[in-house]
């Protein structure tokens, strides 16, 4: 789940990581009177989870509080890359002297975590590694080690950071290591980290990730949920704790195991290359999926509209076919007249033959059934192009 920024300065500050004042506003007049409460200038800034906010006139100085509405509502509502801005972000301004950058993420490639930390702030980490290397520390953290005082002062060393702000910094990646621990993150960014003028280091701009892997140690992660502009159908999934990612295409998804969904995907969109259609989501039920799971996962996928055809695509192990084929006829009988779109099906595997005999029986209109799975994808992409 990735934060806004105002949710992550927030968590940050509850980790006793330095940061500014800062406020949410979702009107004008909540921005007038979030920036009255800091008094002077005030930096008002879209809250959307994409970058370039800057570059797109999503973040804007306000001299005063009057000015800060003014602002808020020039941006409140913008399109920024495809999203909308429904809330701002009013940020205490800071008399800044220099920015640096600081990072804590998952790095799968060698399983363990990765710090990154730079002088050179305020830009795309991408355009420091490229540029300037020799600014950049990239140091291995094994978890099961953490991250020491010692270690810390080196990584901000390796930085290059000026030696009269060494032991702050350090203290601040110290903090921000506890926090990524403590609340089961994949990404901590800080950019800029600032100097001001006064000497303090602050954090002025965040960026968060957290593991929803981990989110039943976290009942409080429940609360930073944007359900605002959630994906219904993905939010519907969830409650039904269905696996689901709703994607830009036509030929609705379904498959028991990660592995042969993603393989499912890849079918389709070389098949659909001929009919100019693509997978529309991707749809996970499990390995030992009931025909009640099946059932939901049908129902949302019907209830896409987006979604032309449908290919279920099952290798009974844990899953037996016939359990899956039951979930269909069910499915089917459920959604009654609401069910308008072809279904394509291919079973193998543990109890095929009665899956087969099962929906063979019931012969709905909208289903058929292919023995491979190129067969039934190429029929699937078909009947999406119609």
């Amino acid at each position: 789940m990735d934060l806004f920024e105002y949710q992550a300065r927030d968590l940050f500050e509850a980790h006793n990581i330095p940061v500014l004042g800062g406020a949410v506003a979702s009107t004008a007049a909540e921005a007038i009177n979030a920036a009255a409460t800091m008094g002077g200038k005030v930096v008002v800034k879209a809250q959307v989870k994409i970058g370039g906010r800057g570059k797109a006139g999503g973040v804007k100085l306000a001299e005063n509080a009057e000015d800060a509405g003014v602002k808020a509502e020039a941006i409140l509502g913008m399109d920024i890359k495809g999203h909308t801005v429904h809330k701002v972000m009013i940020a205490q301004a800071a008399p800044i002297a220099e920015e640096y950058y600081m990072a804590i993420l998952l790095d799968r490639a060698n399983r363990n975590f990765l710090v990154m930390a730079s002088v050179a702030g305020g830009m795309e980490i991408e355009e420091v590694a490229h540029t300037q290397p020799e600014k950049l520390a990239r140091v291995g953290i094994d978890p099961n080690v953490g991250i020491s005082h010692a270690q810390a002062i080196e990584i901000v060393k390796a930085g290059q950071f000026p030696a009269e702000v060494v032991d702050q910094v350090a203290d601040v990646l110290l903090k921000l290591w506890a926090a990524f621990v403590a609340e089961d993150a994949t990404l901590m960014e800080i950019n800029p980290l600032v100097k001001t003028e006064d000497g303090r280091i602050v954090a002025l701009d965040g960026k968060v990730t957290l593991d929803d892997n981990a989110a039943f140690r976290h009942a409080s992660h429940a609360d930073l949920e944007d359900h605002a502009s959630a994906n219904p159908l993905e939010a519907l999934a969830k409650e039904k704790h269905l696996n689901y990612v709703k994607l830009d295409g036509e030929v609705g998804i379904i498959g028991n195991g990660a592995g042969l969904v993603m393989s499912t995907l890849d079918v389709v969109a070389y098949a659909g290359e001929k009919y100019g259609v693509k997978p529309a989501n991707f749809l996970d039920i499990g390995g030992g999926a009931s025909a009640e799971v099946m059932a939901n996962g049908l129902s949302i996928i019907l209830g896409d509209p987006d979604v032309r055809s449908v290919f279920v695509n099952v290798f009974g192990g844990i899953t037996a076919c016939d359990a899956v084929a039951n979930g269909i006829v069910q499915a089917l009988e459920i959604l009654g007249s609401a069910a308008t779109k072809p279904i394509v099906v291919r079973l193998d595997g543990n109890n095929v033959l009665e899956g087969r005999r099962i929906l063979n029986e019931a012969a709905h209109p909208l289903v058929q059934q292919l023995e491979t799975m190129d067969g039934a994808a190429a029929k699937a992409a078909e009947l999406a192009a119609k």
